[in-house]
């Protein structure tokens, strides 16, 4: 399938392992150019590594915390013209409203949250200057499930989910399209964790219900 991306230029967060690395793999296919950030610059520098030797196309790496405003400003220096942003990092843990404590909370927040909105700011009047472009959050079906065992996910992917519809409103005046995706179950290595996580809470509540009993 040719989607006339190549010569495209893409940055991909999270691009180092699961969806992010995916979604950099399929976009290098279509002949796009990369810019790859994820948090350890081993695992990106590997993943990086890999698409070259598969695809003739440039791929860039940034080692860089995105939930720090500084760092995002830097990234977003660093990256240049761009006509593909793809806000996938961020990895908000699992806990009811009693078990994840505020430093917690708002440190997730901070990176998948005020992360996507930070990059977007950052990178939306560069798309803006050069004609258009794409935004496209990987968000979560968590904000529209709203599991009591994952508060926090599902409160700040409902956020990024509001974020991303109001932006879309206004975003065609500028040639950019801003969509949102919320992946079914993937084979990642965070699906394993929140599932086992799953899995504790809800048997261990069965088995303890039943020996009380």
């Amino acid at each position: 399938m040719d989607l006339q991306l190549a010569g495209k230029r893409a940055l991909i967060t999270g691009g180092s392992r699961g969806i992010g690395r995916a979604t950099a793999r399929i976009l290098a296919a279509e002949g796009c150019d990369l810019f790859l950030v994820a948090r350890d610059p081993a695992v990106l520098e590997e993943a990086a590594q890999a698409i070259r030797g598969a695809q003739q196309v440039r791929v860039e790496t940034c080692s860089a915390d995105l939930s720090s405003d500084a760092e995002v400003r830097r990234v977003a220096g660093l990256a240049g013209a761009i006509d593909i942003l793809v806000n996938n990092a961020g990895a908000i843990p699992p806990g009811n409203l009693l078990a994840v404590d505020d430093e917690t909370w708002r440190r997730a927040w901070d990176l998948k949250v005020f992360g996507f909105v930070s990059l977007t700011r950052a990178l939306y009047p560069l798309m803006k200057a050069r004609g258009g472009g794409v935004i496209v959050n990987v968000i979560g079906a968590a904000g529209e499930k709203f599991p009591a065992g994952y508060i926090a996910g599902a409160a700040g992917n409902a956020a990024l989910m509001a974020l991303t519809r109001s932006l879309g409103r206004a975003s065609p005046a500028n040639n950019i399209r801003v969509v949102g995706i919320n992946p079914g179950a993937t084979a990642t290595e965070r699906h394993q964790m929140l599932a086992r996580h799953r899995a504790e809470q809800e048997l261990g509540a069965r088995l303890g219900n039943h020996f009380s009993g």
